[in-house]
């Protein structure tokens, strides 16, 4: 199965969430065809959630999203704690995407994988 662009699926994220009424944006624009995309959600409270691809042992074959996700760093957890682990991850893969949506009630509108 031929897997979405990188910058496609960003694109149609930001749709989705600003469509649902939330904010979203780039924050970091990655490799145009296939960087990894980590997505931070601000509830808009000092806390966030941090979101990065699914490990592939959390993929259900029988599941057909695209791209599945895990949480890095669960809802509730401090902002600055998710920022330190954004510039982690940016060390580690300089071309990342990083998607940030702000909306107050934590929704994603990502596809996650069953833990």
């Amino acid at each position: 199965m031929m897997r979405l662009k990188s910058a496609i699926f960003v694109s149609a994220l930001i749709r989705r969430a600003q469509v649902e009424g939330a904010y979203a944006v780039v924050r970091r624009k990655g490799a145009e065809e296939a960087g990894a995309v980590f997505v931070k959600v601000a509830p808009l409270d000092g806390t966030a959630a941090f979101y990065g691809p699914a490990p592939q042992s959390e993929i259900d074959e029988s599941f057909p999203a695209d791209r599945l996700f895990s949480p890095i760093l669960g809802p509730g957890t401090p902002e600055a704690d998710v920022e330190a682990r954004i510039q982690k991850e940016v060390r580690f893969d300089p071309d990342l995407w990083l998607v940030e949506i702000e909306d107050r009630d934590g929704r994603s509108f990502l596809d996650l994988a069953k833990a």
